[in-house]
């Protein structure tokens, strides 16, 4: 669309969770990098609490035996896999081969192994096979590469994640967007006028997420509005009904302060795009009814969209609801909890890396 990326070296490449996507880590290009090198990293399937992964490995010169090591996005862990010698350390994955599969011939595309993992499914950066980068990675030892002086960067896109204390406390999911954002290669900046410090160490910590706050009351009376002017983003990143909908308002009436938000954005923004969450599952042990009450106003969110969507600005819905587990996903039925955080993030960028693009 209108955004792009300033840093480029990394060429990291994220997957989206609809179907089977095959992630080319992409041949070898840089003079920094393996000659040939290449490794395809493809998401067969995913759900709600994982994905399958399979890993194919092209051989510029014959291989015979393979050690691979990447680093996954933060969150991001393997539980099982077939035909690989495995370990995992943080962010960190090393595979061995296993013997029979060791052998790949020159300028020959052989898949070596599978797993299954949970987190993000965005492609992991620093692939090495045998100690040697490989798809373009760069080495930090190595010089740094500079940007083509005819296709100048822009300025950082400006994000606000914009709602209750799902998104300001404890939603901490910020912090792994922007680590997956970043890995990714985007220039953002997370805009609020709140800031609160989120894992890991030196990510934006910017937000309008207000704890306790209704939508309906924060747009009668003036307070979003003066949040868009006083950091007016590019990108809104709105979860904020949780309050309402447990309050017992109609949809018709959060979705009525939902249109005030989009006008007012786009009054400041006319080419601001709007991602619109459909409401993680609200579970409360003191509300019977608002599991049902946050289903029948997330099945309202989409119409709502289409009918305000422009090519200018649109109106993405993203499904934050689906593969929701309350009793594992919060720590009281409607805060989300660190497994809450991977989700409520990878969810976010899936939405947003096409945006961004």
């Amino acid at each position: 669309m209108r955004f792009r990326r300033k840093i480029t070296a990394l060429a990291a490449a994220a997957a989206t969770a609809l179907g089977a996507v095959a992630l080319t880590l992409g041949p070898a290009d840089l003079a920094l990098a393996e000659d040939g090198c290449e490794v395809d990293y493809t998401i067969v399937s995913s759900w709600g609490s994982g994905f399958q992964a399979n890993v194919a490995i092209t051989a510029g010169e014959a291989i015979n035996g393979w050690d691979l090591e990447w680093t996954f996005p933060a969150g991001t862990a393997v539980s099982s896999a077939w035909n690989v010698s495995w370990t995992q350390s943080g962010r960190a994955f090393a595979g061995s081969d296993v013997g029979w599969n060791g052998a790949v011939a020159s300028g020959q595309t052989r898949e070596v192994f599978g797993f299954i993992g949970s987190g993000s499914t965005a492609a992991p950066t620093g692939v090495a096979i045998n100690g040697d980068l490989c798809d373009g990675q760069v080495d930090p030892t190595d010089p740094p590469t500079t940007d083509d002086p005819t296709d100048p960067p822009g300025e950082a896109v400006r994000i606000m994640p914009l709602g209750d204390s799902i998104t300001g406390s404890p939603g901490c999911w910020r912090g792994n967007l922007w680590q997956l954002l970043d890995q990714a290669g985007y220039d953002v900046d997370f805009v609020g006028s709140l800031s609160q410090a989120c894992n890991p160490a030196g990510s934006d910590p910017d937000h309008e997420g207000h704890g306790g706050f209704l939508v309906t009351q924060s747009v009668s009376n003036g307070s979003v509005r003066g949040w868009l002017e006083q950091h007016t983003p590019d990108v809104l990143l709105l979860h904020f009904a949780t309050n309402d909908v447990w309050s017992s308002i109609p949809p018709a009436t959060i979705l009525a302060a939902y249109t005030q938000i989009v006008a007012d954005l786009r009054e400041l923004n006319p080419d601001a795009v709007i991602l619109a969450a459909q409401l993680i599952p609200l579970a409360p042990s003191n509300c019977a009814d608002c599991p049902q009450r946050t289903t029948d106003f997330n099945a309202r969110i989409p119409g709502w969209a289409a009918g305000l969507s422009t090519a200018e600005s649109p109106i993405v819905v993203v499904d934050q609801h689906t593969g929701w587990v309350p009793s594992v996903d919060t720590y009281d039925g409607v805060h989300p909890d660190e497994d809450g955080y991977v989700k409520l993030a990878a969810n976010w960028f899936e939405a947003l890396d096409p945006i961004l693009s």
